[in-house]
């Protein structure tokens, strides 16, 4: 038991140092940038000191040092004393919430790769759901976006290895890997009784955040996948990219945010900024100072007051739902599709003096009118449940008309024009986005009504 005692005396000497110094200990915050997870996005940190007092449990720090001798000495197998204390350590930060994390030295500068927009691996946004890995959200043009993986799967099984006790680090480090090679994922599905495996490839993530097109003459469509610092800009340029083709200036605009995991506080802030004259936009809260931030929008309307319709769904979340939550306190845009994720909190990343990182919960955010949203995320304004829309051929229905009675009249008069009440190009968004067709049709009523005002 000597090494023990050793070891005890030395964290009583430590104890009663800290002690007397008013028992203060330095903590290392940072510069809130964003909230992001692991597998798909990260937030950089200025660091920066701050001093909290803190009333050490000299106990429980008793207790851990006689664990940890008592494994160092007993286990099974030689562990080594660093290996230990990291578990330690990454234990504590997964124990906190589903977002904190532990990120040794080599996986902390792939944190980085998603907000650059180029990274490897299989393309969706992850958590932690009892233990499993939970999909946020798919990321489009990804391997796991076309494997079909859905917002809400549970991965219980990487390969053939359980996810349940693997902390969100690991699993994310088994989950990359060489382009090219597969991974087998088995995964619980809302709905389903059984699992299911999926086989995916992993690919080299190039990820266009935002994409456009023209819905019809004056209606616009913007995508936008992931927040990434540049994803304002790109939204500017979409929009005047859109009014060029449509050779005038648009009338209404479809902003889609629908398995948007979030990204970067700031891309937030500058996409909100686009369609905001002024007024705030979100604001975050915490224990320290640090992390008491609020962000303003400056005036400048890229839309100049014209219509917008938001489209959101469960695999909205984060930054989308900043988004989201600032346009609709405003008034400035109508949320359709259905509820969002609600991750309302906001990771630092505090690098550490070995060259790893710690990923820290640090602090919460509200809309302008003062919602948290989390565990609660954004109510739409108009809900839109998930439809599939078929077209059946008539004549499969069996159903009798004037033409297939005996002796029937024939139609002698030549029509020499068609008329069509619905073009192919809404016939066809129908029965291959209904959300987005509904949010269409909404659209263009409040492009109408805007008119009408407009006209008096």
């Amino acid at each position: 038991m000597s090494h023990l005692n050793k070891t005890t005396e030395n964290l009583e000497c430590l104890v009663n140092k800290i002690t007397y110094m008013k028992k203060t200990l330095w903590v290392f915050t940072g510069t809130l940038l964003g909230a992001m997870l692991v597998f798909g996005s990260s937030v950089m940190a200025e660091k920066q000191a701050d001093t909290q007092v803190v009333s050490l449990p000299i106990e429980e720090l008793r207790a851990f040092v006689e664990v940890f001798d008592r494994i160092s000495s007993s286990y099974v197998e030689e562990i080594e004393d660093e290996k230990l204390l990291e578990n330690a350590i990454s234990g504590m930060l997964s124990k906190l919430d589903p977002h904190s994390a532990y990120l040794p030295a080599e996986h902390f500068e792939k944190v980085e790769e998603q907000t650059r927009g180029e990274f490897g691996g299989l393309g969706m946004e992850v958590g932690l759901e009892d233990g499993f890995v939970k999909v946020i959200a798919p990321i489009d043009d990804t391997p796991a976006q076309r494997a079909g993986i859905k917002a809400g799967d549970l991965i219980i099984k990487l390969d053939d290895k359980p996810v349940k006790g693997m902390g969100l680090t690991d699993a994310v480090e088994i989950m990359r890997g060489e382009p090219g090679s597969k991974i087998v994922l088995t995964i619980m599905r809302q709905g389903e009784r059984e699992p299911f495996e999926k086989e995916l490839t992993r690919a080299v993530v190039k990820v266009k955040s935002v994409r456009q097109r023209l819905l019809a003459k004056d209606i616009g469509y913007v995508r936008i996948s992931q927040f990434q610092v540049r994803t304002g800009r790109d939204l500017v340029s979409a929009i005047k990219e859109l009014e060029k083709e449509n050779e005038a200036n648009l009338a209404g605009l479809v902003l889609d945010l629908r398995n948007n995991p979030g990204g970067v506080l700031n891309a937030s802030v500058d996409i909100s900024d686009v369609f905001l004259d002024g007024g705030l936009i979100v604001y975050t809260e915490g224990r320290i100072q640090n992390s008491k931030m609020r962000f303003e929008a400056k005036k400048g309307d890229v839309m100049r007051g014209k219509p917008i319709v938001i489209l959101v769904n469960e695999g909205s979340a984060s930054a989308s739902e900043i988004v989201a939550g600032a346009l609709q306190d405003h008034n400035r845009a109508l949320i359709v599709g259905r509820k969002t994720f609600g991750k309302g909190s906001v990771q630092t990343l505090l690098p550490l003096n070995n060259g790893a990182a710690i990923k820290l919960t640090t602090a919460l955010y509200y809309t302008p009118a003062g919602r948290s949203i989390q565990a609660d995320g954004i109510k739409p304004d108009i809900e839109v449940d998930m439809v599939k829309v078929e077209r059946i051929e008539a004549s499969k229905l069996g159903r009798m008309n004037e033409a297939s009675l005996d002796g029937h009249l024939s139609n002698t008069t030549k029509i020499t024009e068609e008329t069509e009440l619905v073009d192919d190009a809404t016939v066809n968004l129908l029965s291959d986005d209904y959300e987005l067709h509904e949010a269409l049709n909404l659209l263009k009523g409040m492009m109408f009504m805007n008119k009408a005002a407009t006209n008096k």
